[in-house]
């Protein structure tokens, strides 16, 4: 009998390539240094988003910079571990309007490898770790495919 015991988040971050490269993708931004000491479960926390407090996130303003690089973050983490898998070289592109909609693009050579559409951007998050983890890896596990069966494409 087999019983499965749930990671805690740290345990979570260490075993999960794409949230120990999102973390050094957040370290990247820090131009002053204030992430050097913090764990990595505190650099990703700023990802995890309630629904309730999604709900208290008025999406009538603009977008603010912190949430823009955190989207930033994501997709260049994404961009990052298809590098590593691939050996490909990645290109991110997010266009982000100022009320939240806009697109982000992941792409190698002339491959677009992902590509998300960014609605209310203002409340960009997700519920947990696990869900964070799932949905970085279900990227980059599709894009990996993708780039792996158009390898000719990603390196025009």
């Amino acid at each position: 009998m087999t019983t499965e015991t749930a990671l805690t988040n740290e345990e979570l971050v260490k075993a999960t390539p794409y949230l120990q490269e999102l973390a050094r993708q957040m370290r990247a931004q820090d131009g002053y240094g204030t992430f050097r000491s913090w764990s990595d479960e505190l650099v990703l926390k700023p990802f995890i988003v309630s629904k309730e407090q999604k709900r208290k996130i008025s999406v009538d303003g603009d977008v603010d910079p912190v949430t823009k690089l955190r989207i930033a973050s994501f997709y260049r983490a994404v961009a990052a571990r298809i590098e590593q898998e691939t050996g490909l070289l990645c290109q991110v592109v997010i266009d982000l309007s100022h009320e939240g909609f806009g697109w982000a693009l992941v792409f190698s050579g002339r491959l677009l490898v992902t590509a998300r559409t960014l609605r209310d951007a203002q409340r960009f998050g997700f519920d947990s770790f696990e869900k964070l983890a799932a949905e970085g890896e279900k990227l980059v596990t599709s894009a990996v495919e993708l780039a792996t069966r158009h390898r000719e494409v990603a390196k025009i």
